[in-house]
């Protein structure tokens, strides 16, 4: 399927619900845009989800349809789904018809359904950028008519048709990634001493719960050593860690937040970091070269976030914490890795192999090529 576009090119990019999708969104978009500068781009997410917010942000204009996911367990909310996704298919057409674009990119996310089935009904070229190893059922479904599916795991033929799979790692934001010479900047922004150790710890754009539970039950050990945290919490969690951190006195070295959105600071002047093991997660933490210890959710699809994280602890790149165990091993595993240069240097080094630093400009490429330019 190709087009070959006589004007300004211009390209709806669809999807968002977590970070994990919202930010490699707004990365294929800069890049396009870096490319081709005359270019009109335009976003479709789900009312009420983030990216109504942090895509505007980004300096681009959204659209919300009115759509959720559907639960696997019994819920009233399933009852609206049918209704919700029929709003949703009709508001993306009208959302195509008038906006006119040369191509869709769907990245995953409620929204991103209904708008890359009515883009292939309508005959617009649609890219599936698929950030996981296990991949949803939207994009398995659409993929058949999909132009090109960009991935970031081998295997994938498994769930697309071989012949549009193209492997081009997930795009990351260049705003997150750039951290050389920001330490000090980096520990000066969050209040902390730049000369002693820093954790990151970051459960994702939405906070988790159980790796805050695993820092809230080891906190005090903080008040023992010269150990820093920063502690993204999420909405849910901020004001119980604020008043544990309060009431022991660490307001100084524990700096809990909702979100972090100078994550270049972060990451420059952090030492070890805490995290889940999502996709994004995983890539920026490879190009920024952290020794990471993963919490992985145990709940994602097929358990693809400790397949995830396996696959780096196998080659010596990370360090697993189970969720069940974090209550327990989390902090002494944080604090003994911190005592140990040799071995963060050893990771640094494991990790930054799984780095695709030119994914967003080869997933660019490959819509070019969609497109004839």
């Amino acid at each position: 399927m190709k087009t070959q576009i006589a004007k300004s090119p211009r390209l709806i990019v669809s999807g968002g619900g977590t970070g994990g999708h919202i930010f490699p969104a707004i990365a294929i978009a800069d890049a396009f845009k870096r490319r081709h500068p005359d270019a009109e781009i335009m976003f479709v997410g789900a009312k009420g989800r983030m990216e109504m917010e942090r895509v505007p942000k980004a300096g681009y204009p959204i659209e919300g349809l009115w759509i959720s996911g559907f639960k696997r367990e019994l819920s009233l909310d399933n009852l609206s789904f049918p209704f919700k996704l029929i709003s949703s298919l009709c508001k993306a057409k009208r959302i195509l018809k008038r906006f006119k674009p040369d191509a869709v990119v769907g990245v995953g996310g409620f929204a991103s359904g209904p708008t890359m089935r009515k883009a292939t009904s309508l005959g617009i070229p649609v890219i599936i950028q698929e950030q996981n190893s296990f991949p949803g059922v939207t994009n398995k479904l659409v993929a058949p008519k999909a132009a090109k599916i960009c991935v970031a795991y081998d295997n994938m033929e498994r769930w697309f048709p071989k012949d549009k799979i193209v492997m081009t790692g997930n795009p990351l934001r260049n705003n997150v990634v750039s951290t050389e010479g920001k330490r000090n900047e980096g520990a000066e922004f969050f209040g902390l001493d730049p000369q002693k150790p820093i954790i990151l710890l970051v459960g994702g754009s939405q906070g988790a719960l159980g790796i805050n539970k695993g820092i809230s039950a080891q906190l005090a050990k903080f008040k023992d050593v010269d150990y820093q945290m920063i502690w993204q919490t999420g909405k849910l969690y901020v004001e119980q860690a604020q008043n544990e951190v309060r009431n022991l006195g660490l307001e100084d070295r524990v700096k809990p937040t909702v979100f972090i959105d100078r994550m270049d600071l972060a990451y420059a002047c952090a030492d070890v970091v805490i995290s889940r093991a999502g996709a994004m997660s995983i890539s920026e933490l490879s190009l920024v070269k952290k020794a990471v210890v993963f919490v992985p959710l145990p709940t994602a699809a097929e358990d693809h976030q400790t397949k995830n994280a396996q696959s780096l602890a196998d080659k010596d790149a990370a360090i697993i914490v189970k969720n069940s165990e974090a209550e327990e091993k989390l902090i002494p595993t944080v604090f003994n890795l911190l005592e140990d240069d040799e071995k963060i240097c050893k990771m640094q080094e494991n990790i930054a192999k799984f780095a695709r630093p030119n994914a967003a400009e080869d997933i660019v490429n490959e819509i070019d090529k969609v497109l004839g330019l």
